[in-house]
């Protein structure tokens, strides 16, 4: 089929969803670019500033289920073209703001609510959908859209907020998201072949989707009423835990990068190099974890890039010189690219395709949350302790409770029939 799962058309609406995705991306990173400049416009310490992207990320998690459920009833484009007007009118919105309350409103509820929800979890569910034989890839190569995103972005508002100030840079976002995504967002219309539309009760209950039966077993799944041997509800919990304790320790690297480069004496400037660095590297961790996870299945990928993230985090400790800082943001990206879409293929893997979208933004709407605890909590620790090394350790251990429960979780599927197999793909 010319238009069907694997065709040359899911392929070419991947490549749309990548384009969203990047684009979409300014929602995250701008504010981790623009919070010196921000702070030392309103005055505000280091746990204050840090709050906005508190808000957006909390916002994005809230918003990604509502966007999540928006798509399994209407189709993707719906949520998308809100997200558009969301990102648009909430960095115009924030870029004549008054004050750092009216600046970390519009990040929770136009920027993140509306805006950046609409263009990670929903795309990410959707695409899973048009692809079978190389599903894993096909997710990395969407979620990478995110930090494809976080490498492109940072050079370029740290340029325009050092020419023409973050206020202007803001604004200039925000018509640039409006051109964009509202053009693209048409190109989504077609709904996925062979799913059935979601109804609100599906995600309390897995039974009553009329293609959970078409559901086949999977590598630990013993089928769609008991997914790794529990319940939907315990699974589920458990990966929303994890979500949030990967994305904890995720964030203290990605949001304070630029701030601890300014603190250590090296500029706001290195920073931003390095986060778009550290992000750059995230593409292509995403993409190889996604080869990788064709071949050994979600729930492998996660435990592998829990470990690989720790270990990144422990490097932060004993270097802080340039060159080394360069070198270790490099691999803190390239190790852990792969965790957060390895918990959309663990949902593909273990519940009906009626359910991805609602499912998928549930957890990813959790590693926000994440994102969002782990943004405030390091500058408050910044705050109590007047340097980021208890921020890094604080990581480190919040890093040990996701690979706990990716170890956990393994381990049950290895004592279910089937163990040790590839998981096998899913017709959506």
């Amino acid at each position: 089929m010319q238009d069907g799962i694997d065709s040359r058309y899911a392929w070419l609406r991947l490549s749309v969803t990548l384009a969203l995705m990047t684009i979409g991306a300014t929602g995250m990173f701008v504010i981790s670019v623009a919070m010196p400049a921000v702070q030392a416009d309103f005055g505000i310490d280091r746990s204050s500033v840090s709050t906005p992207y508190t808000l957006l990320m909390i916002g994005f998690g809230i918003g990604g289920i509502l966007m999540g459920r928006l798509a399994d009833r209407f189709g993707v484009s719906v949520p998308v073209a809100i997200g558009a007007f969301g990102l648009g009118g909430g960095f115009i919105a924030a870029g004549l703001a008054p004050g750092i309350v009216t600046f970390g409103i519009v990040h929770g509820i136009l920027i993140g609510l509306l805006g950046t929800s609409a263009t990670f979890s929903p795309l990410v569910a959707d695409t899973s959908l048009w692809f079978e034989r190389r599903r894993g890839l096909a997710v990395a190569i969407c979620a990478s859209g995110n930090y494809l995103g976080g490498a492109f972005w940072p050079p370029i508002v740290q340029h325009f907020i050092e020419t023409v100030g973050w206020r202007q840079t803001y604004i200039g976002i925000g018509v640039m998201c409006l051109l964009t995504m509202l053009p693209l967002s048409l190109l989504l219309r077609r709904r996925p072949p062979g799913v059935v539309k979601a109804t609100p009760t599906d995600l309390g209950n897995a039974a009553a989707s009329p293609v959970a039966a078409a559901v086949p077993s999977q590598i630990g799944q013993t089928g769609p009423l008991r997914p790794l041997g529990m319940s939907p509800a315990a699974l589920q919990t458990l990966l929303c835990i994890a979500g949030v304790a990967c994305c904890v320790a995720m964030a203290m690297p990605q949001v304070h990068i630029v701030a601890y480069c300014s603190d250590l004496g090296f500029g706001p400037a290195r920073g931003a190099q390095m986060l778009a660095l550290m992000l750059g590297f995230g593409v292509i961790s995403r993409l190889a974890s996604g080869w990788i996870s064709d071949r050994i299945g979600g729930l492998r990928t996660l435990l592998l890039g829990s470990i690989l993230q720790g270990l990144a985090l422990l490097l932060f400790l004993p270097f802080d010189g340039l060159a080394s800082l360069y070198v270790i943001s490099a691999l803190f990206g390239l190790f852990q690219g792969g965790i957060v879409p390895s918990y959309a293929l663990i949902i593909r893997e273990n519940f009906p395709p009626s359910q991805a979208g609602g499912r998928v933004a549930v957890v990813i709407s959790s590693t926000l949350l994440g994102m969002a605890l782990g943004g405030w909590m390091s500058g408050a620790v910044f705050d109590y302790t007047g340097s980021y090394h208890a921020a890094f350790i604080n990581g480190v251990a919040w890093n040990l409770v996701n690979l706990s429960i990716a170890l956990l979780l393994l381990r049950r599927a290895m004592r279910l029939p089937g163990r040790g197999l590839p998981p096998v793909a899913v017709a959506a």
